[in-house]
């Protein structure tokens, strides 16, 4: 071996021990195993696409660190190893995802971290990011001039990379559309009600003005809507007892009969600054939500916004 060839090959074995180590013992894994009940496998990729933007890099966290580390701290194995061995870009990409799926697999039967498809494909990107860069730099004989214009490559390509990422990922994301009002809930007695009249009124000292709609129990009994959504929403709706009543009421929120909110006059009497009160929770395409309201509670602006992707 050349003297360059074993410095590059010294570097790459430290650098491999030093990937090892933050990958099996590193952010106190070893404590964390102790209690660890079972072995996770993240077999379907989701997230692979997500990575910090700029501004949040600004003030990262933890996360934020991680999602752009499992890219970098990959590329210089795509430009070690092909200066090491003759090697197609179809092998050694094959080779090395290969490879992290064997030491992610470690990682979850050691109790040592997880078994995450996202991750070895952000691996794989960073490899496939210095294989790139490694092409486009060493094409001359001045190894200054190589290296320069490697570096310069890295950088362009972790740029491009990076930013491509963004704009499959947000593709991909669903997103909040604009809020639709429900004009009709169906009743417990089978009957579709647009509710009653929506007055203004005072509430813990504020002055509400519904917009859309208004529902409430009938002489005080309990009153039972009904609501199936055919899409992926947001479900949005206010609630809270009027001043001048009495705090006897109540509302209840149930998604395909699991209860999700409950809330009495006594809340309100205990803790009137949480009042008015707004309710909002994520719910599957196809599910059924049931509304309880009972004695002088009232709901009002009942609503969803559809998870839509930007394009739509």
């Amino acid at each position: 071996m050349t003297k360059q060839r074993k410095l590059i090959f010294t570097i790459t074995i430290l650098y491999t021990v030093l990937i090892f180590y933050f990958m099996f013992l590193a952010f106190g894994r070893t404590g964390a195993s102790e209690q660890t009940a079972g072995y996770t496998f993240i077999f379907l990729p989701d997230s692979f696409f997500k990575l910090p933007t700029l501004s949040e890099l600004l003030h990262p966290n933890l996360m934020d660190l991680v999602g752009i580390g499992n890219i970098i701290a990959f590329i210089p194995f795509g430009l070690w190893i092909p200066l090491l061995y003759r090697i197609t870009f179809v092998r050694f990409i094959i080779l090395f995802f290969l490879s992290i799926i064997v030491l992610e697999t470690a990682q979850a039967i050691s109790f040592l971290g997880s078994f995450d498809i996202n991750d070895a494909i952000q691996n794989s990107l960073g490899a496939v990011i210095g294989f790139g860069a490694y092409k486009l730099g060493f094409r001359s004989k001045n190894g200054w001039s190589n290296m320069i214009i490697t570096a310069i490559s890295s950088v362009v390509l972790l740029v491009g990379v990076w930013g491509l990422c963004g704009i499959v990922d947000k593709a991909l994301t669903k997103e909040a559309g604009p809020f639709v009002a429900i004009k009709e809930l169906m009743d417990n007695s089978g009957n579709l009600s647009a509710g009653i009249q929506a007055n203004s009124f005072k509430l813990s000292g504020q002055d509400v003005s519904p917009r859309y709609n208004m529902y409430e129990a009938e002489s005080g009994n309990l009153k039972t809507f009904t609501y199936t959504n055919k899409e992926e929403i947001i479900f949005f709706l206010n609630y809270g007892i009027p001043e001048q009543l009495d705090y006897s009421g109540s509302v209840r929120v149930f998604v395909n009969g699991r209860e999700v909110l409950t809330s009495s006059g006594e809340d309100q009497r205990l803790y009137p600054e949480l009042f008015p009160a707004m309710f909002e929770i994520p719910i599957e395409a196809g599910s059924e939500l049931t509304i309880t309201i009972e004695g002088n509670e009232k709901i009002w602006d009942v609503g969803y916004r559809r998870m839509i992707y930007f394009w739509n």
